[in-house]
């Protein structure tokens, strides 16, 4: 059964919360944040204020998944982090 977008914001906003809060993470959660977002963005029940800022989170999770250092990426959005998961509520 496929997940539908209130779940899959759910679960962005848990793995965004968990980099704010680790400051580390893997390439597949960065993976799974592109994944996610693609979704979304592809849906026209997600409301306009979220489609706003998937773009920027797919930039995130796609220069995090090419990073050579993750840490150091997820580092660096500590801010922008913060307000994604805001904005996603």
């Amino acid at each position: 059964m496929p997940l539908n977008h209130e779940h899959q914001i759910t679960i962005l906003k848990d793995i965004l919360s968990e980099h704010e809060a680790d400051c580390c993470g893997t390439v597949s959660e960065c993976e799974q944040i592109e994944r996610l977002v693609k979704s979304l963005m592809g849906n026209d029940q997600v409301h306009p204020q979220v489609k706003s800022v998937l773009p920027d989170i797919y930039a995130y999770g796609q220069n995090g998944k090419y990073s050579a250092d993750l840490n150091s990426h997820i580092l660096s959005h500590q801010q922008q982090l913060s307000e994604w998961v805001n904005q996603l509520t």
